[in-house]
């Protein structure tokens, strides 16, 4: 196949931002109460991951741009549909479910970090809020720990659902996408 046949789809901060987050999260995700430290940190790196995301979403390449791959609900669902029937349209960048599970992934990590940034201020008194935090009633703590809890459950219940995903998209267009979500480049 020659190079006329190739396409750069994903810029290096996307592919960055991507496999930084995998790491980010694995980590905070394995170190839960046992680690503190290395958990909080993990968290700390994914907030401040989503947050270059966010900006990068507005001012990226094409196929970085938020507005590439948000679709309506109906495209999605016709998506979903046609993959299900396994004739679902190849797309350079995120395809309408992808596009989905990006906004998805970022608004429940968004959910995961800041709650935990908060638990941790009135629970620990420790990070950047803990200056906001004397003391906090245990309710308070036990519905942030609740939420931080399933919002980091829920997170790792998409990325099994994009992993999904991204096997299936592989398999019905014939295409490995983990790579080129590692070189950057697709088949046209």
């Amino acid at each position: 196949m020659t190079n006329s046949n190739k396409i750069k789809v994903w810029d290096p901060l996307v592919r960055f931002f991507h496999w930084a987050l995998v790491t980010a999260f694995i980590i905070a995700y394995l170190t839960e109460d046992d680690f503190l430290t290395a958990h909080s940190w993990a968290g700390y790196l994914i907030l401040i991951l989503l947050c270059i995301r966010l900006v990068w979403g507005f001012i990226g390449t094409r196929y970085a741009r938020f507005s590439d791959f948000i679709y309506s609900r109906e495209n999605i669902v016709q998506f979903l549909k046609d993959t299900l029937s396994l004739r679902a349209k190849r797309y350079l960048g995120h395809n309408p479910a992808g596009g989905a599970m990006v906004i998805l992934l970022m608004l429940s990590l968004f959910i995961t970090t800041t709650s935990g940034v908060v638990l941790l201020g009135a629970d620990e008194q420790a990070g950047p809020l803990s200056h906001w935090f004397t003391q906090t009633e245990s309710i308070w703590v036990d519905i942030l720990e609740e939420l931080h809890e399933f919002f980091a459950n829920f997170t790792l219940f998409l990325v099994i659902l994009h992993v999904i995903g991204v096997l299936v998209e592989s398999l019905i267009h014939k295409e490995n996408l983990v790579s080129s979500m590692i070189t950057g480049i697709k088949n046209k």
